[in-house]
Parts: C-alpha cells; structure tokens; sequence
C-alpha cells in the first residue's frame, strides 16, 4: 500500500460517516467563501482528533476517499489563468470534473461575486464526454458567466490541463461548513506531467463568512490560509515554465516545487512557512 493510502486510511477512520445526501442536505456550498490551507501530514494528524469532535466525513457504498479526475479550458493566451494571476474580480474557470469512484460527472463553472465569494454553477454531463465541451455545455458556460457578469463569455476555449488526486470531504455535524482535504496530486498536460510529493496536502475550507470550525482550528495551529492555491494556476505554472506565477510562488513553495530562499533555515521535521 502506498504512502498516500496508509495516511488517508488512518485519517478516515477517525471521523463518523456521512451520506451524499445528508451532506448536501447539510452544506451544498455552491455559494461559499474559501480558504486553502498546504499542509504536511504530520499537521493533519495533530488537528483530526478535533476535526472529527465536530466533522462527519462523507461514505459512498463503504468508501471514504475518492479519485477525482479534472480537466480545465482555457484560450491559447491563457486568459483565465492571468485573470486569476492579476486577481481579477470578474473571471472564470471551466473544466469538466469526472468523481470516478461514484460514476458522476459535471461541466462546472466557477465565477466570483462583488463581495469576492466563489459561485460555482455545474450541469450534469456525459462521463464519455470528458475532455471535450460540447455545444450544449459552452451554451452553458456562456449562459452562467452571461447571468453573473451580464457580459459575453469573452474567449474561446480548448483543453488545457488535466489533473488527478484523491479527496476527503468533512462536512461540519451542526451544517453549514465543510472541508475538503485533497492529496495524491498529479499534473498533466501534452508532453508534461509532474507528481505533488505526497506528504503535502490541500485543505479547502468552505463557509458562508470565511472564518468557519475548521479556520479556527487550523489557525490556533499556527497554519494560516495559502493565498492564490488554485489548483488549476499551481498545475499551469508547474508544467509551462516561463509564464509568469510570482503570485503563486508561496503555494509552489510550500507544495515543495520551488525551491525556498536559501536564506530560509529549514529545521529537519519542522514545517515552516517561507514567505513569498
């Protein structure tokens, strides 16, 4: 068993089951506020004893950790990836996300709001349609980004990255909060490929003010949100070297893929926070 499963199976079991539907019931969260957190396995552990006090973990037919299979649209230029560089506040990301241990499969789409919160819209598709936006899905993606920005979507697009992992979801037992906890991370894109060290983790706290159970937690363990932590941004900037990502240098570095300053004194065993 690889390292990956042994650390995700001792995490699992630490937690109460939930049902699909329960968790919906409780927190859908397609109007949300994010954090993203990078951690190694070593922070996870010390805070799932109390993440499981007030978390339940998501079960579908005896699983607890799932494969998702994602692949992102973009223009030559790649538009949305400098949108989200330069922080813009009205942007887009589109990509095709096939949950394949359940057999689902989604065209979403994830816009911002005037208060900065993500909005994510998604339309059942076809599992053999992944990797391909057909008429009915860009009518979508237009009609979506027509309703929140009241403009034209502005760019044509065509398959730009594909990526994979294995995701854990909490869902908070009084509602309204979840979190997701992503590892096993893997790039591709034609001619390139690169694998996240799997002792790194994504922690994805989704709440309705951004200051959530799981905030809370994760800050009184000194770990602090990772700004501009997209995955799709991280995956472009891995795999297409040149283009410009000083914005998602602090993400790169704590995911281990550039190098920090050598002025930076790392201690063995001890997880320290580089700043950009």
């Amino acid at each position: 068993m690889s390292s990956i499963a042994n650390t995700d199976a001792r995490l699992e079991q630490v937690f109460d089951p939930i049902s699909l539907a329960a968790l919906n019931s409780k927190a859908e969260m397609l109007e949300r506020l994010d954090n993203k957190y990078v951690t190694r396995a070593g922070i996870l552990h010390r805070a799932a004893a109390e993440l499981a006090r007030r978390f339940d973990i998501l079960e579908i037919e005896g699983r607890r950790s799932f494969t998702y299979e994602t692949c992102y649209f973009d223009d030559a230029d790649r538009r949305s990836y400098f949108d989200h560089h330069q922080g813009r506040r009205q942007r887009a990301k589109v990509r095709i996300r096939k949950y394949a241990d359940a057999g689902l499969c989604f065209v979403e789409v994830k816009l911002k709001d005037k208060r900065g919160a993500t909005i994510k819209k998604r339309l059942p598709y076809d599992a053999g349609k992944f990797g391909i936006l057909n008429k009915t899905a860009l009518a979508y993606v237009h009609e979506v980004y027509f309703d929140q920005y009241r403009q034209e979507f502005p760019y044509a697009l065509s398959r730009v990255l594909d990526m994979r992992y294995v995701r854990m979801t909490l869902v908070a037992k009084d509602g309204g909060e979840r979190m997701t906890i992503d590892s096993g991370m893997r790039f591709f894109a034609p001619g390139s490929s690169h694998a996240v060290s799997d002792d790194h983790f994504i922690l994805e706290t989704k709440s309705a003010n951004g200051n959530g159970i799981a905030d809370r937690l994760l800050r009184a363990m000194h770990q602090h949100p990772t700004k501009h932590c997209s995955k799709y941004c991280t995956g472009i900037a891995i795999l297409n070297q040149g283009t410009r990502h000083n914005k998602f240098l602090p993400a790169l570095r704590k995911l281990g893929i550039v190098p920090a300053p050598q002025t930076a004194e790392v201690v063995p065993g001890q997880e320290i926070e580089v700043a950009a």
